[in-house]
């Protein structure tokens, strides 16, 4: 796809761009104390960098790419991902106090944490596996996303570059934790958000303009191309349950809420990174849909559109520039689920077992944990190297494990401890076993896996015995 010479300075500035993100992990790495600096920034986030990583975490260069894709390749009605992403996020701003404040009183690390305040330990154990499915899928998509630039620009075969990516996430994740990540993400963010508009605003005026594009002959088979409807019922059930659904219970969110120096400072940043993430989760879908009718880009391969559109409208320094700009992006993007993936390692399986240690033994474990983590979303990325489709099941996973427990245990304070405890492997155990056999009926697990775990939501809203109310509040 490149040439020579567009090779050869791409690869000086991908190389760069990986020794600036390790030296500013170094950097974090001699200012990290304590298990709470490595998992939640030290809990003293302040709001401008708190909104960048929100926003870089939202749509991060994996997305980036996918949502390119099914922009050019099915048209405006995959407006639809970042409208989904954007309903749960809403309705998650209403619960950002209560969130904030049980992480302040109890220390809380993860999700799990919480879900352990209202239901008790028994839900460690499935709130701990729905979010180990989850991030393991969506960190092992980020060492595709970054395979695939090396693909690209080195022509290494792509397990080769899963690897090489998983060895670099793994040393940055490993040295820098949550506070190297957020600051990260606020330079990162920044540019990503920056370069998404800019491109938009280059592919339109490239194409015509909407005069232009609206003319233009429809892609064979498709043509609601322009249309917001043009998205299946079926399709877009399953993105607003899966990749939509999937931001309310998103545990590297809760770590953010957790990590702001004070609520006001987590309600703004969360406030603006919904505007924000709306704006361009759209405009990268726009990009997608009109270069496929405005740009001369035949047969392009859509899982490649991104790069294919860059080179078709952007001069060499900034072709460059938006390559580096996604790179990095997916890089920043991909320790945080890191982080939340191996944060539940640390907490969820080890620290409950290591009661009486020290917080240098936890800081060790959290480190431990995170090669851990990176082994598991290895191994996934090897065994299926696709993109939303890695996101989208490893999103229906959580979905189906953790979101209704998470409702109950906001909104009603002493729930039923072995009605949360049964509603989680319900869901999670229905969502994993329709996923062994095949999708029966062109069913995606998350169908039968949420509506299962609804239909055991009044075992957990009855009034508990007194003698578990008791056990619970004991936990």
């Amino acid at each position: 796809m490149f040439d020579t010479r567009e090779t050869f300075i791409l690869s000086i500035m991908i190389i760069a761009c990986g020794v600036f993100l390790m030296g500013l992990s170094l950097y974090f790495f001699r200012r990290i104390k304590t298990y709470d600096d490595y998992n939640v920034a030290g809990r003293s986030t302040s709001t401008f960098p708190l909104i960048c990583t929100l926003i870089g975490t939202a749509v991060g260069g994996s997305t980036l790419l996918g949502f390119v894709s099914k922009g050019y390749t099915f048209g405006m009605g995959q407006l639809w991902l970042p409208v989904g992403m954007t309903f749960a996020g809403i309705a998650l701003y209403f619960f950002i106090g209560k969130i904030h404040a049980g992480g302040e009183r109890l220390n809380m690390v993860t999700l799990a944490d919480f879900l352990v305040s209202r239901f008790g330990e028994g839900v460690r154990v499935p709130t701990l596996l729905s979010i180990l499915c989850a991030y393991a899928a969506i960190t092992g998509m980020q060492f595709v996303a970054v395979a695939t630039v090396l693909k690209l620009v080195f022509g290494l075969a792509l397990p080769v570059g899963i690897l090489l990516t998983w060895a670099l996430l793994t040393a940055k994740t490993w040295l820098g934790g949550l506070m190297a990540v957020i600051w990260s993400d606020a330079i990162l963010g920044t540019l990503q958000t920056l370069g998404i508009f800019f491109l938009l605003v280059t592919v339109y005026y490239a194409s015509g303009s909407w005069e232009f594009i609206s003319a233009a002959s429809m892609p064979e088979g498709n043509p609601d191309f322009l249309s917001l409807t043009g998205i299946s019922g079926h399709e877009l059930a399953v993105y607003m349950l899966t990749i939509g659904a999937y931001q309310f219970v998103r545990q590297d969110l809760w770590q953010r809420f957790w990590a702001a120096r004070s609520l006001k400072a987590a309600r703004t940043g969360y406030a603006v990174a919904i505007v924000f993430t709306l704006l361009v989760g759209g405009a990268v879908v726009l990009i997608g849909a009109f270069a496929k009718l405005g740009l001369d880009i035949a047969d392009a391969n859509p899982d490649l559109s991104f790069y294919a559109i860059i080179k078709a409208t952007l001069p060499l320094p900034l072709m460059v520039s938006m390559v580096v700009v996604l790179l990095a992006t997916i890089i920043s993007c991909a320790d945080s689920f890191f982080i939340a993936g191996a944060s539940s390692i640390a907490n969820d399986i080890i620290k409950p077992r290591m009661k009486g240690r020290d917080d240098a033994f936890m800081l060790r474990m959290s480190r431990h944990s995170v090669v851990a983590m990176s082994l598991i979303s290895l191994g996934l990325a090897l065994y299926a190297p696709r993109l939303l489709d890695i996101w989208i099941l490893g999103s229906a996973m959580l979905v189906c494990g953790v979101l209704v427990p998470t409702v109950v245990a906001l909104c009603r304070r002493t729930p039923d401890p072995r009605g949360g405890v049964i509603m989680m492997w319900g869901g999670l155990a229905t969502a994993v076993l329709w996923q062994v056999l095949g999708h029966p009926f062109g069913l995606h697990p998350v169908m039968i896996g949420l509506p299962v775990s609804l239909a055991l939501m009044p075992l957990a809203l009855r009034k508990p015995s007194l003698s578990l109310s008791t056990e619970s509040a004991a936990r």
